[in-house]
């Protein structure tokens, strides 16, 4: 399993195949095995990275408090160490924040970006500010979480199955806990909200959503659509992960955009 040195700290990843780049960044308390099967198809073609957060998989947890705009920063450190230039970032929710942020700030690094159920773009009310502000107590995550995992995943397949019992095992040990409530504390940050910087994305941009998620609306999803400009928007029957609920429709629509922006000369 090869390693990556940042100054935000030591990053795990899977590195398969050859080619034009795929990065892969996954959900908080996932990890990049939610991945597996995509990265098993696309390493026929690509070259595919699938990254553990760090405090999550097979990454140590960072001395500073998790929070989205420290994952931003940690991928753009970690594309840097290796070196990687226009690739594809494929980002599921807070992950999707991350590859925005990436191409905000190094589009030289980002061929396309492949959003899935992705964060940045919620409107916040003081509802939702609530929340959160109630979600980044660690208490709160063990709580809560044994219900709001299946509301997000509506898992209809053994994968889905398994990514959900994963993440409610983290869920009840201490160090998931409070990886998860400092993240939930941190989505409300101004610096997290990603609207007013929309028109900068200039990558082309796939949004795949699953309609089925009861926990980020399509309606969000649709609003990031109309904020990127050059983005197409999907909608699949599926929870929060549809490349685990629907890999091969997902990747009906995956693989034709990889081509579009990857392609070889």
């Amino acid at each position: 399993m090869p390693l990556a040195e940042t100054s935000s700290g030591t990053l795990a990843y899977s590195d398969q195949g050859t080619g034009p780049v795929v990065v892969l960044l996954h959900a908080t308390l996932h990890d990049r095995t939610d991945y597996t099967d995509v990265a098993a198809a696309l390493a026929r073609r690509y070259r595919v990275i699938a990254v553990d957060w760090p405090g999550h998989g097979d990454s140590p947890a960072p001395a500073q408090p998790l929070s989205a705009v420290l994952l931003a920063d940690v991928l753009e450190q970690f594309v840097s160490v290796l070196e990687l230039r226009d690739a594809v970032v494929v980002g599921n929710s807070v992950g999707g924040f991350a590859a925005c942020r990436l191409a905000l700030a190094q589009p030289s690094r980002v061929a396309g970006l492949v959003l899935v159920n992705g964060s940045g773009f919620t409107p916040w009310t003081p509802a939702s500010r609530a929340f959160c502000a109630l979600m980044g107590h660690p208490g709160t995550i063990g709580a809560v979480f044994r219900g709001l995992v299946p509301l997000y995943m509506q898992a209809t397949t053994v994968k889905d199955r398994d990514v959900a019992a994963r993440v409610l095992a983290r869920a009840r040990t201490r160090a998931g806990r409070q990886t998860a409530a400092s993240l939930w504390r941190s989505f409300p940050d101004p610096a997290a909200d990603l609207r007013p910087l929309a028109g900068g994305i200039t990558s082309p941009t796939l949004i795949t959503w699953g309609a089925r998620d009861r926990t980020l609306r399509p309606s969000w999803g649709r609003a990031m659509h109309h904020a990127i400009s050059d983005s197409a928007y999907v909608e699949f029957d599926t929870g929060h992960l549809p490349f685990t609920s629907d890999l091969q429709g997902w990747l009906g629509v995956v693989e034709p955009f990889l081509e579009r922006v990857l392609a070889r000369d």
